[in-house]
């Protein structure tokens, strides 16, 4: 392992200037096998880390550089999301909860080596004993907590704790999720997340004692040194607290508010004072546990943020119970706390609680652990993403070639000393403050022109190359272009005449993010955490817009009965803004569920706004994704609604409307072709905007065109390099070669409509200030006409329909979209070309 001796810079503070200098390493390959597998993992060719040179930094599609205070080092794959140490601090156990490999990495930190123990599934929690002789790691879907016994010669297998018998191929119905051991080691804690329960195993037998109710989405579990347990419900604002009995049973005491979605949790050495962070609110809640109150909140927004986006997902004291460290996933940083008297219980204290600054790591840091001086942090994204070119393409196989997004993404593992008061941190928060950009001016200072009605129109998947790639006057690639101009007309010639965006980028790795980052400018930890598991087949319902386990929940937002979404950011979407700003809104086809019934192939009765304030403002004949309604149809939606704002005169100063058929549906026999569905999704938007420059609105409105992601193609600058339209009399033409992304343009449509921010991304985005004309260009548009059939049917035997036989295609993402983005490129370029 790699100490971070010297690496606490206290350099001076750098301004950064947009930029993409992306990581170049190769992208760890998804792994099918679902097999056991043990590897050994050498913990040499670190990534350097200090102050690097300008032409070394990292720009992130959200936005923010990378500028980690030290070395780090790849773990086996991504997403870490727990770790524990035995009592000497010598072994280390890692929870690897990713797209691709999930298992437990282990650490000999006297040895210098790691051991990967692959497992089916991974989520969370890990335990280790205090001698470091026995791990035990929690098994996602498979409802199972993998115990393991680990040797000075290796690690095997020894056992598998069941909390639920499966039928083969089904999905977990427990779903462990943060597991700790008893005082004594005799008990094992299981929080299951999907059955909002804690239950209890006899470690020496493996018998299962019971389970009880523990609020909604049981998380995180920590236990006192008195054998009290907690247990955090991520989906709830409650902290269960239970007594245990010497059978091992449990006897509830109380419900402890810990704010709103409360996830990772520490306790104070003498088991006074619990810590517990709630991610989408940037605050850490300190309850004094003998009390049951609440002591302090602590909060680590940036300053002057909007107090959303930091988001604090997991938490260490150090050895003395002064400092908390908070890992703000976001943030791409380490928060030091040094904590008041009253706050930690210890005597001696100062009288207030100080953020005395930030330490600045890889990308999104998910875990941390205290060893002795120092603090190991664990980052689930590790670099910036590269680009893809070979996404997709049938001949790359095999390591490294799998070019998918979120295969891209990957775990480090950092040492750095711990942070204290003094020179060394006030620099690294120097660092920190200048790679997330926090000294931008608001949005809202920006001058625009005088526009009224914004337009927001949401597409799925597609990068910039697929479509616009041939487009010769900006950075394109030819051979990789999907849907040349003959296919999407309109696409080329809006871009022509109202501008070219070569250089923006989706926030998101896919749609579940995406279409949070489209109208939140945010992810929570919720989303980020559990897309790895359910793109990657192992379980979880699509929760991600505004529905949580779809069967249950939908029926109680069909009745109008209101829940706590688990994925909801805290500052809401942007339709929340409109309602806080008293402006008009009306939305086509995002965050809706059907309510009809009948033949997949006829009309549903009606849509839904799956929230509140949504559902008052959704055209109930706009549908959401649903690829056996062509686009056409959303645009006749939209054009007859429009044709009744001009009888009034009077059109909604916001409107979202969703346009998903550029998804396609690969190569489905006597479906539409890839072709079609892109043709139909250009013609929709071509009469769009038709309709609207016909109308009297048109001087006064704004229409931006984005995909909520970028995951199904190939991109030769990078994944997330995504088509943007920019499309009002006021839009200048040309080729735009500034830095953009999704949450630039939400700051954009702020700034316009004087809405305030979501969250810190909106807040300190750049908006497109310098994209306007000084006289507007108000001749109408008229609507292209694709070369390609809207009608074009993918025949049998057609290259890729073999592959695409079986595909749930009723919601988006539900395929593996490493076979999908295979199955897409065969079925538009064919199998032989290059």
């Amino acid at each position: 392992m790699t100490d971070a001796q010297d690496v606490l810079d206290s350099g001076p503070r750098r301004l950064y200037t947009p930029g993409i200098v992306p990581y170049t390493g190769a992208a760890m390959r998804r792994d099918s096998c679902l097999s056991f597998v043990l590897a050994i993992v050498t913990l040499a060719g670190c990534r350097g880390g200090g102050n690097p040179a300008p032409d070394d930094r990292e720009r992130l599609p959200t936005g923010r550089y990378l500028d980690p205070v030290a070395p780090s080092t790849k773990l086996a794959s991504s997403f870490p999301l727990g770790a524990a140490t035995s009592r000497d601090g010598n072994r280390v156990a890692i929870l690897l909860s990713g797209y691709g490999k999930q298992g437990v990495q282990l650490v000999d930190r006297a040895g210098g080596s790691s051991r990967f123990l692959e497992q089916r599934a991974a989520f969370v929690g890990v335990a280790i004993s205090q001698d470091g002789g026995r791990v035990y790691a929690s098994g996602g879907n498979q409802d199972v907590v993998y115990v393991y016994d680990w040797a000075a010669s290796g690690a095997t297998l020894r056992d598998s704790l069941v909390l639920a018998h499966k039928e083969p191929r089904a999905a977990g119905t427990r779903y462990p999720a943060g597991v700790a051991l008893s005082p004594d080691g005799r008990w094992l804690y299981v929080a299951e997340n999907l059955a909002d329960s804690i239950a209890v195993f006899d470690v020496s037998s493996g018998a299962l004692v019971g389970r009880w109710p523990a609020g909604r989405y049981a998380y995180g579990v920590v236990v006192g040194p008195d054998g009290t347990v907690y247990v955090s419900a991520w989906g709830a604002r409650t902290v269960a607290v239970f007594d245990p009995r010497p059978d091992g049973s449990l006897a509830p005491r109380r419900q402890l508010d810990a704010g709103r979605h409360p996830s990772a949790m520490v306790l104070s050495r003498d088991g006074s004072r619990l810590f517990v962070a709630s991610s989408s609110t940037d605050r850490v809640t300190v309850l004094d546990t003998r009390r049951g109150e609440v002591v302090a909140t602590l909060i680590d927004t940036p300053p002057g943020g909007p107090g959303e986006g930091s988001t604090p997902d997991a938490l260490a004291l150090s050895p003395d119970g002064t400092r908390l460290y908070v890992a703000e996933a976001d943030n791409n940083a380490v928060a030091t706390f040094l904590l008041s008297q009253r706050t930690s219980a210890v005597e001696g204290g100062p009288a207030r609680d100080t953020l005395v600054g930030r330490t600045p790591v890889d990308w999104y840091p998910t875990a941390l652990a205290t060893l002795g001086d120092s603090l190991l942090v664990l980052t689930a994204k590790g670099y910036a993403p590269p680009a893809n070119p070979e996404q997709g393409h049938p001949g790359h196989r095999g390591h490294g070639a799998n070019q998918y997004t979120l295969s891209q993404l990957q775990g480090t593992m950092l040492t750095i000393a711990q942070p204290r008061p003094g020179a060394a941190i006030d620099a690294q928060s120097a660092r920190v403050v200048a790679a997330n950009r926090w000294m931008t001016p608001l949005a809202s200072t920006r001058v625009y022109p005088p526009i009224e009605h914004v337009v927001y129109i949401i597409k799925e998947n597609r990068t910039y190359d697929q479509v616009l790639g041939d487009l010769p006057q900006a950075d394109g690639d030819t051979s990789l272009v999907f849907f040349p101009r003959a296919v999407s007309p309109n696409h080329h010639a809006l871009a022509e005449r109202f501008g070219i965006y070569d250089r923006f980028f989706v926030n998101a790795e896919v749609s579940a993010d995406g279409h949070n980052w489209s109208t939140a400018a945010y992810a929570t930890d919720y989303v980020e955490q559990t897309v790895q598991s359910n793109y990657s087949g192992r379980g979880r319902s699509y929760d991600f817009e505004g529905t949580n386990r779809q069967d249950e929940d939908s029926a109680r937002v069909a009745g109008e009965t209101p829940y706590d979404d688990v994925a909801e950011p805290g500052n809401g979407y942007l339709w929340n803004l409109a309602e806080r700003a008293g402006i008009s809104f009306r939305n086509y086809g995002e965050f809706v569920i059907g309510t009809g019934k009948g033949d997949r192939d006829d009309l549903p009765a009606g849509y839904r706004g799956v929230k509140p304030f949504l559902a008052k403002n959704t055209n109930p004949n706009a549908p959401g994704f649903d690829l056996h309604i062509q686009d056409q149809h959303r645009a006749d939606v939209w054009i007859a609604e429009l044709n009744e704002f001009t009888r009034r005169g009077s059109m909604p100063a916001l409107e979202i409307l969703r346009l998903p058929n550029d998804h396609t549906e690969g190569a489905a026999v006597g479906r539409p072709t890839p072709r079609a569905h892109m043709a139909d999704n250009d013609l929709a938007l071509g009469r769009v905007i038709e309709a609207l420059s016909n109308s009297p609105f048109w001087k006064s409105t704004v229409v931006f065109v984005l995909e909520d992601d970028a995951q199904d193609g190939p991109d030769h600058v990078d994944s997330h390099r995504s088509p943007l339209l920019v499309i009002s009399p006021w839009a200048r033409a040309g080729v735009h070669h500034r830095w953009a992304n999704t949450t630039d343009v939400i700051a954009t449509i702020a700034g316009i409509l004087e809405l305030g921010s979501l969250s810190q991304f909106d807040h300190f985005g750049e908006p497109l200030r310098d994209v306007w004309r000084d006289t507007p260009d108000l001749r109408p548009w008229s609507a292209l006409t694709p070369a390609v059939s809207l009608d074009e049917r993918t025949p049998k035997r057609a290259p890729g329909s073999d592959a695409s036989k079986g595909l749930d295609l009723s919601f988006e993402d539900r395929v593996d979209d490493d076979t999908f983005n295979r199955i897409l490129w065969v079925a538009v370029k064919g199998p032989d070309v290059p």
